[in-house]
């Protein structure tokens, strides 16, 4: 008898609770909106989550013509969650520092935000720290607000959609055998060296039919999406699809089966201007084919841009020159 009455009892105050939380979420923060959108928008791989962030930038307004209150903890993975899921509607699992914290006993440190009519509250969070991405895919990503910290998750306000596509890691497209160094067996690892080198070592490579020091500095990914036509497959199929699509493309390559001008041997070149950011850049390059009767003569424009700190050949553009 007296376990019936406990029972009843927990399960009215776990109703009361609910019901509590209700009137606080419809009452105090309906006006309140959450918006989240990306923070310098890059190229995302798996992983590498302090390398390679997914930066979003998260704001808060108060959408009401009174003062809005809400709860924001100094770690925010107390007032905030993400939720990540494939095209299949598979949900990627969180991540372990978030899951420790949240099991941990620990104070929970926050202040109190007040917003007046049309006001804004905006910080930026890295969304790997919360979500474990391992593999390249098309996700989707929206964020939860806890306006009374995770600890009363019940009570929450959702974002809108973002659309994450994560690529295949630099060194996994770049090629499905390791590369190795000519007549040794050590492995060739890019280098952080700045554009004009890695223009002229991958030109240099090409004369010598070098074709794992060829790729080492080239975005095979971006360079196979310069067709519209490949880049629509491309991103239209599977993680195992995509691979077997990019080792494709660089057999083409090296048959000369497409995109001649990339793979176009020279006899001899110079690079006239460099020009580069922090993250982005041109190289320009004279280069001068040998023919039987003549020589021709191009310029080259090849865009490069920085990727975990090392600079890759993403696009090109040639100009003919004429004839010599």
């Amino acid at each position: 008898m007296k376990q019936a009455i406990f029972f009843i009892i927990a399960v009215l105050f776990c109703l009361g609770q609910q019901a509590f939380a209700d009137v606080i979420d419809k009452t105090d923060y309906n006006d309140l909106s959450v918006s989240v959108k990306y923070y310098n928008r890059t190229m995302y791989y798996p992983g590498n989550r302090d390398s390679n962030p997914v930066l979003v930038h998260i704001s808060i307004k108060n959408n009401s013509t009174e003062t809005k209150r809400f709860k924001l903890a100094d770690d925010r993975m107390f007032s905030i969650d993400f939720d990540v899921i494939t095209i299949k509607n598979q949900t990627l699992p969180q991540s372990e520092n978030l899951i420790k914290k949240r099991t941990t006993n620990r104070t929970v440190y926050f202040r109190e935000i007040a917003l007046d009519n049309g006001e804004e509250y905006s910080f930026t969070e890295n969304l790997k720290d919360y979500i474990d991405i391992t593999d390249p895919a098309v996700y989707y990503a929206e964020l939860k607000f806890y306006p009374e910290l995770y600890k009363s998750k019940y009570i929450s306000l959702a974002s809108n959609r973002l659309t994450l596509e994560v690529r295949p890691s630099p060194s996994a497209a770049a090629s499905s055998i390791l590369p190795v160094a000519d007549n040794t067996a050590e492995l060739l690892n890019p280098e952080d060296i700045s554009p004009d080198k890695v223009v002229e070592r991958t030109i240099i490579a090409r004369q010598k039919s070098l074709w794992d020091q060829y790729f080492l500095y080239m975005d095979i990914e971006a360079m196979l999406q310069r067709d519209a036509v490949a880049k629509r497959k491309y991103n239209a199929v599977s993680a195992d699809e995509r691979a077997r699509l990019l080792k494709n493309y660089k057999a083409d390559l090296m048959q000369s089966r497409i995109d001649n001008d990339i793979v176009a041997v020279p006899e001899s070149f110079e690079i006239e201007k460099t020009l580069y950011s922090r993250t982005e850049g041109t190289v320009t390059v004279t280069e001068w084919f040998k023919y039987p009767n003549f020589r021709e003569k191009k310029s080259y424009v090849y865009k490069v841009r920085q990727r975990e700190g090392i600079w890759q050949i993403y696009d090109y553009v040639v100009t003919n020159l004429g004839t010599e």
